[in-house]
C-alpha cells in the first residue's frame, strides 16, 4: 500500500471560530488580539487586504477601525480549544490514523486509498467540517507529510483550487514545486534557506535536483530527510498519539502592574490550577515546581526579577499541596516597592501516575484520597465549565487579570453563555 497523507488546515482559525456565532462578520475585516489586547495575532483575509500585518499593535490601527468597520476580539482560548476538539473529532471519522499537529491542523493517513478519488474524498471532508462545525478548511494531499504541507499551502493560496490541492501523481509536479520558495518548505528554517539561496537554490524544484551527499553535509540528516520527502519517499511518520508534556508552564502578563503580595499570590494560585489541570489530564504527577516574577523591563522604573524552585516529598498532582508550596516560595523572593508585570509557575520532573517513584512511609498519589478529590474537582469543572469551583486562594476580584476588553462569549462550554436563537 502506498503512503498518502492529507493535511487539513483551518482557514484563519481564531477568526473563523468567532464568525461561527457572528455570521454578520463574514466577508468583513476581523482580527483577534494577543494577551492583554496587545497585538493582532490572527487576521481575516479582508483585514490583510487593508495592508495590516500579523503582530501589528492594536493602537496603531485605531484610526482605521471606524473607517473600515474593523471588528477586533480578545483571545478566547476556551472557545478556540473546544471548536478545535470538535473538528478533530469529525476528522477522525475519515481515517483510522490521525495526527493532531496543532490547534488548527491535522495530518490524516490515506494509506491504501491510492485508487480512491482523493479530491472528491477531500471535498467530502471539507464540506462535512463546514456543515457540522462551521469552520472553513484547506486540504493538501501528497505522498509524504512534507508534500502534503506544500499542497496545503497551494490550496490555501490560490482560490481557483477551491481549497483542495492534490500532489499525488501530479503530471506537472516539478513545475508546481518551482513556485514554492525553499523558505516555504516544511523543515527548512530561515538560516538554511539563506544558505541554499547563496548556492543558487531558490525553490523546491531546484532543491529536489540537489545531490543527497551535498544536502546531508550542508543541512545534516534532517535536511536529507526533507529532500527525500520531496522526492516522494516518506521519512516522517504519523504520530497518532499525544505526547505527554515533560514540563508545564503557566504564565501571563498582568493587565496592569501589581505590587501587593496577596494579588501576586492569587495569580500564582490561579496559574497553578491551570497547570495542574493539564498535568492530571495526561494522568501524570510532578515532583518539582518553580515560580518566577519580573517587573517590566521596558519601563523606566526600578527593575527586579527572580525565581525559586522546590522539590516535593513525593510526586503529586494535588492542587492544595502545590499552592501551599507556592506561597512559601513567593514569600522567599517577593520584595516590596516593585511594580510587577508578570509572574508564572513551571512544574517539572513529570512522570506517569503509575510509574511515579514510591516512598515507604508515604502513600503514592495514585492510591491517595487526594487523587479522588482532584478527580471529582476536575469532573465538576469539565461538566459545568472551568472555574465552576476553584480555590479561594485564586481570589474573586482579580485585579491582576489580563486585559480582555473585547472578549466574546464561551458559547459552547458555559451554560450561562449559550447562544440564544429566536424564531418568529
Amino acid at each position: 500500500m502506498t503512503d498518502i497523507f492529507a493535511l487539513v488546515d483551518c482557514n484563519s482559525f481564531y477568526v473563523s471560530c468567532e464568525r461561527i456565532f457572528r455570521p454578520d462578520l463574514n466577508k468583513k475585516p476581523v482580527g483577534v488580539l494577543s494577551n492583554n489586547d496587545g497585538c493582532i495575532v490572527a487576521l481575516s483575509k479582508e483585514l490583510k487586504n487593508l495592508g495590516i500585518k500579523r503582530g501589528t499593535p492594536a493602537f496603531r490601527i485605531s484610526h482605521l477601525i471606524k473607517k473600515h468597520h474593523i471588528t477586533l476580539f480578545s483571545s478566547n482560548y476556551t472557545l478556540y480549544g473546544d471548536i478545535s476538539a470538535r473538528i478533530m473529532n469529525v476528522l477522525s471519522m475519515f481515517t483510522p490514523d490521525l495526527e493532531i499537529y496543532s490547534i488548527d491542523e491535522a495530518f490524516l493517513s490515506f494509506k491504501g486509498m491510492e485508487h480512491f478519488d482523493l479530491e472528491k474524498y477531500a471535498k467530502e471532508i471539507k464540506d462535512i467540517v463546514w456543515k457540522w462545525v462551521g469552520v472553513p478548511v484547506s486540504i493538501g494531499i501528497g505522498e509524504t507529510k512534507t508534500l502534503a504541507k506544500i499542497a496545503n499551502h497551494i490550496a490555501k493560496k490560490y482560490d481557483k483550487f477551491g481549497g483542495i490541492f492534490n500532489l499525488v501523481n501530479h503530471p506537472q509536479k516539478k513545475l508546481v514545486l518551482s513556485y514554492v520558495k525553499v523558505s516555504d518548505i516544511w523543515g527548512i528554517g530561515n538560516k538554511y534557506a539563506e544558505k541554499l539561496n547563496r548556492f543558487g537554490i531558490l525553490n523546491a524544484s531546484q532543491f529536489i535536483d540537489c545531490d543527497e551527499d551535498f544536502i546531508e553535509k550542508e543541512m545534516t540528516i534532517v535536511g536529507l530527510k526533507t529532500l527525500k520527502e520531496l522526492k516522494g519517499v516518506s521519512c516522517i511518520v504519523l504520530d497518532d498519539y499525544v505526547k505527554s508534556k515533560k514540563q508545564i508552564i503557566s504564565s501571563k502578563s498582568f493587565g496592569k502592574p501589581i505590587s501587593d503580595f496577596d494579588d501576586l499570590m492569587q495569580a500564582i494560585s490561579s496559574y497553578l490550577e491551570i497547570a495542574l489541570e493539564k498535568l492530571r489530564k495526561q494522568h501524570s504527577v510532578a515532583g518539582q515546581m518553580m515560580i518566577f516574577l519580573t517587573t517590566n523591563p521596558f519601563k523606566n522604573s526600578s527593575q527586579y526579577a527572580n525565581y525559586v524552585s522546590a522539590s516535593l516529598e513525593i510526586p503529586s498532582a494535588y492542587s492544595p499541596g502545590f499552592i501551599q508550596i507556592g506561597r512559601r516560595l513567593l514569600k522567599s523572593i517577593y520584595k516590596e516597592g516593585y511594580q510587577y508585570k508578570k509572574v508564572g509557575v513551571m512544574i517539572s520532573d513529570i512522570q506517569k501516575e503509575e510509574e511515579a517513584e514510591l516512598d515507604f512511609f508515604k502513600t503514592a498519589y495514585i492510591d491517595d484520597k487526594h487523587k479522588n478529590i482532584m478527580d471529582v474537582f476536575d469532573k465538576i469543572n469539565r461538566i459545568n465549565g472551568r472555574n465552576t469551583i476553584f480555590y479561594s486562594s485564586s481570589g474573586t476580584d482579580k485585579k491582576w487579570a489580563m486585559r480582555r476588553e473585547f472578549l466574546s462569549k464561551r458559547y459552547t462550554t458555559n451554560w450561562k453563555e449559550l447562544p440564544i436563537v429566536k424564531a418568529e
